[in-house]
């Protein structure tokens, strides 16, 4: 297997210089922070092989941020992070949820006349939906829908 061919920035203008800096001595998050050193030292002309090294990093990973910065610019050193895990429960499920909970119990046969937060619970449980389901699940699906 040969060497892989050398990756380099673009050319950075004075003022994208000047930024880099900048994002190299005030950034708070982390990840800007390492990508922003990976591009200045590359468009000082140090070669990816030394960046990995320095930064205690993969080639890959260098190569990965040159190539997005080239392509997107300034907008690649963000992290695109997304808050927690993907939602398990369908949209139809949660509307189907909000069905319910707006029903008068009575009526699907229970011996109250409101919904309480764990009665609901219990119903959708009892009605072979869920397995389990939490309170605070049931709390934030009605929440997010009014």
């Amino acid at each position: 297997m040969g060497r892989r061919p050398e990756v380099f920035v673009r050319a950075l203008s004075m003022a994208e210089g000047q930024r880099l800096q900048k994002i190299t001595r005030t950034a708070k998050n982390p990840v800007k922070l390492r990508r922003a050193i990976v591009v200045l030292m590359s468009g000082q002309g140090q070669p990816v092989p030394d960046i990995a090294y320095l930064l205690k990093a993969t080639e890959d990973y260098v190569r990965d941020v040159i190539h997005a910065f080239n392509e997107r610019g300034f907008d690649a050193l963000d992290p695109k992070w997304r808050g927690g895990t993907p939602n398990k429960i369908s949209e139809q499920t949660r509307d189907w949820i909000c069905v319910i909970a707006r029903c008068d119990p009575r009526f699907l046969g229970q011996p109250f006349s409101t919904w309480s937060l764990s009665k609901l619970r219990d119903y959708l449980i009892a009605s072979g939906r869920f397995t389990t389901i939490s309170v605070e699940t049931v709390r934030r699906i009605l929440r997010e829908r009014g």
